[in-house]
């Protein structure tokens, strides 16, 4: 018997309507919810993503998934998107920690949250069960990675500091997603993803760079 079909959805960052508005004049689609989604054959719940997103000079937004350990994924499949800075890849699992950044010229402002079907009960299907690993506001990179400090996109990552002035750090396991979803928030007229892998790659074969300690980063 075909189970019947839950759509259970978890958004991301909450952005001003002006925010949304520039990212759409600007071209920029990242699809940030993530759904739970049920497979008939394998009888479980499991969590969907699609990586996405890209730049302009002036503002980016980037959505990309790791594992709980902050390890890259292999992507189901590749998405084809009409134009620039769309959607790049299908991503599944029963565990997805999903990573997301919004930049403006140099501030930036991180989600990380993780994501995983509740346990049902009754025989009713469970619940997305949601919760916030890191949550950045007003971090600052004083590098211009989509231009000047191309060179660098990828090794570093902005630093975010609390109301009271104290630096909070971005939990080491997810420094590499980090890293690379600070390359994509600067990827103009972006055409690839930047941290999931295709299923013909290895995982150890496409290890990320690791950070720059740098005076300002």
């Amino acid at each position: 018997m075909k189970h019947k079909q839950r759509i259970v959805r978890a958004p991301g960052l909450i952005l001003p309507r002006r925010v949304m508005r520039l990212l759409k004049d600007a071209g920029i689609y990242a699809e940030a919810g993530v759904t739970m989604e049920h497979q008939d054959l394998a009888r479980r719940y499991v969590v969907r993503g699609v990586e996405s997103g890209g730049a302009t000079e002036e503002i980016g937004r980037y959505v990309t998934f790791a594992d709980e350990n902050g390890s890259r994924l292999w992507f189901l499949h590749p998405l084809d998107s009409i134009g620039v800075n769309g959607v790049h890849a299908v991503v599944v699992a029963p565990v997805l920690v999903r990573v997301e950044m919004f930049r403006a010229k140099r501030t930036y402002r991180l989600l990380i949250s993780c994501h995983r079907p509740g346990t049902a009960h009754d025989s009713r299907p469970p619940s997305l069960e949601s919760s916030v690993v890191f949550d950045g506001a007003d971090g600052y990179l004083d590098l211009e990675l989509w231009k000047r400090d191309r060179a660098l996109a990828g090794t570093v990552l902005p630093r975010f500091y609390s109301r009271g002035g104290e630096e909070t750090e971005v939990p080491e396991v997810f420094r590499s997603a980090v890293m690379a979803t600070t390359k994509g928030v600067a990827c103009v007229r972006c055409t690839h993803g930047h941290y999931l892998l295709p299923r013909t790659e290895p995982a150890a074969a496409a290890p990320l760079a690791a950070p720059l300690q740098a005076s300002g980063l």
